[in-house]
């Protein structure tokens, strides 16, 4: 996993912060503030204590500025810096997912990455075929695809995923971070990071499936 140090901007900018520049403070806020407070709630479910893990996490940039060397990017810091505030706070307000090594992000390969129940059982004429295969949505209205019911349908898949998957499928097809920004700020895999991504989009899937399936019936 290779970890991009930071660009010639960013060492810039850290200069500027450190030389109390409050416009290009309020700039890294403005840009990195939502998806920082969207990251935070994966680990806590209270908005309220998600504001101040990230409260804590920019504090935690302001007084780490002189300690910055570039061997990161910027933003790979900050939110390496956010993440450990959320583990920290979310095992203080003694959640039930122990997040102090991140375990749910190491993948359990055994996990099937499509429900087994979509496949035909070992002792049937074709073992491991599809029970029914997935849907084709071709012929789904855009509309319906773009409706305000399916946005909402798609937001509480994700919320419902484990957090490991809920994070990555976070990043990666909502916030738009490239893959290796993910493994970087994450420590973990490529290998791991992909299947993480695989499995979420799946289950997502399955979740809007059994929407549009339930939409058809009503």
């Amino acid at each position: 996993m290779h970890d991009a140090v930071a660009s010639t901007d960013e060492l810039h900018l850290i200069e500027m912060l450190r030389n109390g520049d409050e416009d290009a403070f309020v700039s890294l806020i403005e840009r990195y503030h939502t998806t920082m407070l969207r990251l935070a709630m994966i680990y806590v479910s209270e908005r309220a204590v998600a504001e101040d893990v990230v409260q804590e996490a920019w504090l935690g940039v302001l007084q780490g500025l002189n300690r910055f060397e570039g061997r990161s990017s910027l933003k790979t810091w900050i939110f390496r810096i956010l993440t450990n505030c959320a583990k920290t706070r979310a095992l203080r307000e003694k959640r039930s997912v122990a997040f102090s090594s991140l375990s749910d992000l190491e993948v359990n390969f055994d996990e099937p990455a499509v429900d087994p129940d979509r496949f035909l059982p070992p002792d049937s004429q074709a073992p491991g075929h599809w029970v029914s295969l997935p849907a084709n949505w071709d012929e789904v209205p855009e509309k319906r695809f773009l409706s305000q019911e399916t946005h909402v349908c798609i937001i509480s898949a994700i919320e419902a995923l484990p957090p490991g998957q809920r994070t990555v499928i976070t990043l990666h097809d909502i916030e738009g971070w490239p893959s290796e920004e993910i493994c970087n700020v994450l420590g973990i895999s490529e290998t791991n990071q992909r299947v993480q991504l695989h499995r979420a989009r799946s289950k997502v899937r399955r979740a809007l499936e059994q929407y549009f399936d339930e939409q058809e019936g009503s």
